[in-house]
């Protein structure tokens, strides 16, 4: 007869690698949607320059200081749409014989950081990307014309007006790896431990560096250069709660809404450079 030896579970559980949301560092929440599902926001135009007329005036709505016009006045509506929910239980004897890993309040979290979280970043870059205000085809990237390819998105915000202010370069890993392989990319990578934390990991021509995992962005994603002031992304509702022992359940009952989405303000569009990758070719 053979021996059986002693089998032992652990308090541990082999927990999937996972990524903090960087959104904040290239959104803004300049507008709130409390109390309300839709909201509305202005957009006013303006007056052309003329030659002061010193002695000479014209009939009608002419003066001397030109033409008067009637400014524009035109809205822009934003409405709620990404309404979404989760539950699971955790039965009381599951978690007793799993030495209590199975637990509400750890499960709740793990749910956020690895389902929530993702969802809610993937969907934000994917609306930057396509309401982007310019969108060149898409193009090859490598070591030797990545920082052509930069300075041309950078040109392109300068002359948009955009502020050279706050900034954000986002790139994939691969992108990444090509800018390290480039002889004309210099990066400044020292940056502070608590712009580390929130996934910075440099500054490039004054903007800030961050890398975003590829799983989090639309699909042939080259790189992007925006600035925070033209995506507002609203979290209207976060709401998440544990039940023990609710009726008809023995054990806990986990559920979880939260209301997002994410806007690009359309006279702020062209503050978002969007260069994607050539679409992938099937045999």
């Amino acid at each position: 007869m053979g021996i059986e030896l002693a089998k032992k579970y652990l308090p541990y559980v082999d927990e999937i690698f996972t990524k903090e949301s960087k959104k904040s560092l290239v959104t803004n929440n300049d507008f709130k949607f409390t109390g309300a599902h839709e909201v509305f926001i202005y957009k006013v135009g303006t007056s052309e320059m003329n030659d002061y007329g010193r002695t000479d005036t014209q009939s009608g709505n002419w003066s001397r200081y030109g033409k008067v016009e009637t400014l524009d006045a035109t809205t822009e509506s934003f409405t709620m749409k990404k309404d979404r929910s989760f539950t699971f239980v955790i039965d009381a004897l599951d978690s007793d014989e799993t030495g209590g890993n199975l637990a509400g309040a750890t499960a709740l979290a793990r749910q956020t950081r690895e389902v929530v979280v993702p969802e809610v970043d993937a969907y934000t870059y994917s609306v930057m990307a396509n309401c982007a205000g310019t969108k060149p085809e898409g193009k090859a990237l490598n070591a030797t014309n990545i920082y052509d390819e930069i300075l041309t998105a950078s040109k392109v915000l300068d002359d948009e007006l955009v502020p050279e202010e706050n900034r954000v370069l986002i790139v994939t890993p691969d992108t990444y790896q090509l800018m390290k392989k480039s002889k004309s990319v210099v990066m400044d990578t020292e940056v502070g431990a608590d712009m580390r934390k929130k996934g910075v990991i440099g500054n490039l021509d004054g903007a800030t560096v961050i890398k975003i995992p590829a799983a989090r962005l639309p699909e042939n994603f080259g790189f992007m250069l925006c600035h925070p002031c033209a995506t507002v992304a609203p979290t209207k509702l976060e709401d998440y709660n544990t039940h023990v022992n609710p009726p008809g359940i023995n054990g806990t009952l986990v559920e979880g809404r939260i209301v997002y989405d994410a806007f690009v303000l359309d006279n702020k569009k062209t503050a978002i450079y969007y260069q994607s990758l050539p679409a992938a070719t099937t045999a």
